[in-house]
């Protein structure tokens, strides 16, 4: 794996490593992915469960109890369960997000793929993502999983960024730039 060190050198990287491996190794990594990106869906919609993964307050026991409800009720699969009781016992449910990105990561490479991480102002719709990700493909000679998530204060474009390579067409640094250049 090309940047399995990189990801390894993070505590979030140790962790989604360990998990990846386990999946890998049980012939589950689709089952996995799918549960981790319920997990993440639930961080995106859900409040409560977001302030359950933050919380310092939260006791280990009561963390373990709401993670098992959250995982039950997402219908996750046992070995993603079984990872977020760990996050429990060891408080780092914080490091979650860090962790299924760190995750994704390692399961595209496993399939040969790049992921290129996708910011855009509003969301995307399905033609849109397969447009981008035949444009990547394209562009890098490969195939491309993009992991996307929105910030509107890019006001509108893209930011794209591929290992340390970053595409930034976004209307918010488009505006910077004039702005700068106006100053002199």
């Amino acid at each position: 794996m090309e940047n399995s060190g990189g990801i390894q050198a993070s505590l979030s990287g140790r962790y989604a490593t360990a998990l990846f491996e386990i999946a890998r190794d049980a012939n589950t990594l689709p089952q996995v992915e799918a549960s981790l990106a319920a997990v993440r869906q639930a961080l995106t919609d859900s409040p409560e469960f977001r302030l359950l993964v933050n919380s310092p307050v939260v006791t280990r026991p009561e963390a373990a109890r709401a993670v098992a409800a959250t995982a039950g009720a997402l219908q996750l699969d046992a070995t993603t369960t079984n990872f977020l009781g760990v996050l429990a016992q060891n408080r780092r449910l914080k490091e979650l997000p860090a962790m299924i990105r760190a995750f994704r990561q390692l399961a595209a490479q496993h399939r040969g793929e790049t992921t290129a991480e996708v910011v855009s102002a509003h969301p995307l719709d399905v033609g849109q993502v397969d447009a981008l990700k035949q444009q990547l493909r394209t562009r890098l000679g490969r195939d491309v999983t993009v992991d996307l998530s929105v910030d509107p204060s890019l006001l509108g474009g893209l930011v794209v960024k591929i290992g340390s390579q970053m595409i930034d067409s976004s209307i918010k640094t488009r505006l910077n730039s004039l702005a700068h250049a106006m100053k002199g």
